[in-house]
């Protein structure tokens, strides 16, 4: 673990590549009529593809990569949550960075970082569709904090930069014209300081919408052929935000992180733009701007010595953001229209050099309010000294740029004097809401004292230069007279004791501000005294609370005692006819048991009958199978033998005529005069062959009815199989050669009704006993066919 966070302090130390990222619009009304698109994004691979010879060239392409691409589909949300999203846990950290879109005037840069409102009402401005980066950034900021539990302030200013002038735009006055000054940091060597620029606290979420409108409404836009609301300035919004933390010794720092959210004004061709007169010079000083911005990128891509920052005010702003401490993003918009083809190459290109930009982050430094104090007291004691060697040097007034810096530092040093009175009166509200007024006076106090040192460094300011003014005129009169000499050193006098004033004015200042600290802390201790006070009540009470409730436990306990006492005297009165009752139950228990003893025998004995009756059931059942079995079987033989006989009887003895040895009685016939021809011998065995069929269904039938009446009870049973033994034993054991055939219905006699009754089977068994001759055969005799 602890490699790993080596190596991520390492990688730090290293630098880290700007961020870029790339967002094309989507075609406009008059690009859909008069162009054509040049432009292919590809998401997934991160690339864009430039059509730079028509249509229908593949080889004059040109393909960029970034580290984010968005088409023209691409939604407000997601943008935002791709770039923006991840930048605000590391302002949460105490980061600084910066977010700047960067394009062509029309391609979506406003509509990115702001956005627009939709015109149904039912969306909050959090969840409209078409909110920007500025509103979702600080309502994810509020989310987050508010999640965290931590204590913190947020500030937000605007600032707009106007043909290279500073203007506030969430000022309070209504003068839109006051111009700002725009100072070095000394706390940071690439930082600057804006004098007099407003920084409003954001309370909740809600405040936001109404602080965007405020600014929006002063921002300067104009109307051009390339953008009906075209942005004609520079906007910078910054959000400060101040969090409180507690370290394990109890001392209270203050984590500061601040996010800028850039929006630059579109550079344009001031010929396809139509801008004339004073929209003219206002592109010039855009695209000077812009052009002093890509000047600087290149100059850090090849690593020039020196980055011609100071050219201009938007990159003297940007400085720590291009190549600093700060970790950066930007958001290169394009148009996919060919119309705009040259514009759209030209920002492509200094996009992709902007990648190679290595900045070196770095976490704010935690502040206490010791080391506060600590820099306000040796900034007092600086200006003291250059106050007290100007005045040692006889009139050498202060170099301008010296001048800038110490009212930068000053005005700096009222600026954190200012953050940490409020953080003060923060925490001392949550101590109690009866010192409200107390620290509102205080605060109030310090903000007299602040005014006083700026009216004290404006009055400094003017009189080194009306010094200076004064030595140039007074260096021309040493050369005309020499009695104009006294005169200037009367003046020099003057202007001596002046600046002795104006070094008693800065101490009495200075002993006011130790007065105050000290008042501060007066109020502190006091404070402490009364919480330690608050505490010792607090214990006092609690003990008093503490003791009540033992008497009252005390009184519970005795109560408890009795009813347990009582309890016992009832439980041992119950302790007899406890004791009769488990003697009954005893005895009802061994009367239970003998009577269940009886009922087991009783239950067994049956049990044994029944297994008996069982086994003699299951035994003749048996019994009865096997002797079905073998009816059965003897049926079938019988049956098979009858069949073979009879197909015997039909292949060889059908036409066979045995002599009998006695002649026929002849009959006498009488023959119809048309002699009808008698069946040939192949339609004979035809007939008798199915007849034969018929025999083995009806067989097969008799089978299944004899199967369904086994189900009949036994006693049945037995009768039935009794009375068919009885016919099969009167059945002749041998077939009759000549068939019988009823003339009428020509079917052969075993081919009976099988409904006829059990007797009349019977007597044509005992008919069947008696021996005979064959019968003759009734048919004429007739040749063969």
């Amino acid at each position: 673990m602890a490699s790993h966070n080596l190596s991520g302090v390492k990688r730090e130390e290293k630098g880290r590549n700007i961020q870029v990222v790339v967002r094309c619009r989507p075609f406009n009304t008059m690009e859909r009529k008069s162009s054509s698109g040049v432009i292919d994004c590809d998401q997934s691979r991160k690339e864009v593809l430039v059509k730079t010879g028509g249509m229908n060239d593949k080889a004059s392409r040109k393909t960029y990569t970034f580290d984010m691409v968005f088409g023209p589909a691409a939604k407000q949300i997601e943008v935002y949550r791709s770039v923006v999203f991840p930048i605000l846990d590391e302002v949460i950290m105490g980061y600084n960075c910066t977010v700047f879109a960067y394009g062509q005037t029309g391609t979506g840069k406003t509509f990115t970082m702001e956005g627009e409102r939709t015109p149904n009402e039912q969306f909050t401005w959090e969840e409209d569709p078409l909110a920007g980066v500025i509103p979702r950034t600080l309502h994810q900021i509020f989310e987050k904090l508010t999640e965290n539990g931590t204590e913190f302030s947020v500030k937000v200013s605007l600032l707009e930069i106007y043909n290279e002038e500073l203007f506030d735009l969430l000022s309070p006055s209504e003068d839109v014209t006051e111009r700002l000054q725009l100072f070095d940091d000394p706390r940071n060597k690439r930082g600057v300081v804006v004098k007099g620029l407003e920084e409003v606290t954001v309370h909740n979420k809600d405040e936001v919408y109404q602080i965007l409108e405020r600014g929006a409404a002063k921002r300067r836009t104009a109307s051009t052929l390339m953008n009906a609301y075209s942005s004609r300035s520079h906007s910078v919004f910054s959000v400060t935000i101040h969090m409180k933390e507690i370290t394990l010794d109890g001392e209270e720092l203050v984590k500061i992180g601040k996010l800028n959210l850039v929006d630059l004004a579109g550079s344009e061709n001031i010929g396809r733009s139509g801008a004339v007169d004073k929209r003219a010079r206002e592109a010039g000083n855009i695209n000077q701007s812009l052009l002093t911005l890509g000047r600087v990128i290149t100059a850090l891509v090849e690593k020039r010595p020196h980055v011609p920052y100071r050219e201009s005010k938007l990159t003297r702003i940007l400085q720590d953001s291009l190549g600093g401490r700060t970790k950066t993003s930007i958001i290169a918009t394009v148009s996919p229209s060919s119309s705009n083809l040259e514009e759209t190459l030209s920002t492509l290109e200094y996009a992709s050099r902007a990648k190679n930009i290595m900045n070196k982050p770095e976490v704010n430094q935690k502040l206490t309010k010791r080391t506060l104090i600590k820099e306000y007291t040796e900034e007092i004691e600086r200006l003291k000294r250059d106050l007290a060697a100007t005045r040692d040097k006889n009139g050498l007034t202060i170099g301008t740029g010296l001048q800038y810096c110490a009212a930068a530092r000053l005005t700096n040093t009222l600026f954190v004097d200012m953050q940490v009175e409020q953080h003060n009166n923060g925490i001392q509200q949550s101590f109690a809401q009866r010192m409200d007024g107390a620290f509102s006076n205080m605060q109030r106090c310090v903000q007299q004292q602040g005014a006083k040192h700026q009216d004290m460094l404006s009055s400094y300011s003017q009189s080194i230069g009306e010094s200076r003014e004064l030595w140039r005129f007074i260096s021309l009169i040493i050369f005309s007279s020499s009695g104009a000499k006294r005169e200037h050193v009367e003046a020099m006098k003057e202007m001596g004791v002046f600046f002795s004033g104006l070094v008693q004015e800065l101490a009495g200042m200075r002993e006011a501000s130790v007065q105050g600290l000290s008042a501060l802390q007066t109020q502190h201790d006091k404070l402490e005294d009364e919480i330690s006070q608050a505490q010792e009540r607090h214990q006092t009470g609690m003990k008093q609370t503490i003791q009540c409730l033992q008497d009252q436990l005390n009184l519970l306990t005795m109560e408890v005692q009795k009813d347990y006492t009582d309890l016992r005297t009832s439980s041992k009165a119950l302790q007899k006819p406890l004791q009769t009752l488990q003697e009954n139950i005893n005895s009802v228990e061994k009367r239970c048991t003998e009577q269940l003893q009886a009922a087991e025998k009783q239950l067994s004995g049956r049990q044994e009958e029944v297994k008996r009756a069982v086994m003699a059931v299951q035994n003749q059942t048996s019994q009865d199978r096997t002797v079905l079995e073998q009816q059965q079987a003897e049926l079938q033989d019988h049956v098979e033998t009858s069949q073979e006989l009879v197909s015997d009887f039909l292949q060889n003895e059908l036409q066979q005529d045995i002599p009998t040895g006695t002649t026929p009685q002849r009959r006498e016939f009488v023959y119809p005069r048309q002699l009808v021809k008698s069946r040939t011998r192949s339609e004979l065995l035809e007939s008798l062959r199915r007849q034969q069929e018929e025999l083995r269904a009806a067989v097969e039938e008799e089978e299944d009815e004899q199967e369904e009446l086994s189900q009949v009870d036994h006693d049945s049973l037995e009768d039935e199989l009794s009375t068919c033994n009885e016919s099969l034993a009167t059945e002749p054991s041998f077939i009759d050669e000549n068939l019988v055939f009823n003339e009428s219905k020509r079917v052969p006699f075993f081919k009976g009704g099988k409904k006829e009754s059990k007797s009349h089977n019977r007597q044509k068994a005992s008919e069947n006993e008696a021996p005979s001759t064959p019968q003759k055969s009734r048919l004429p005799l007739r040749c063969q066919n």
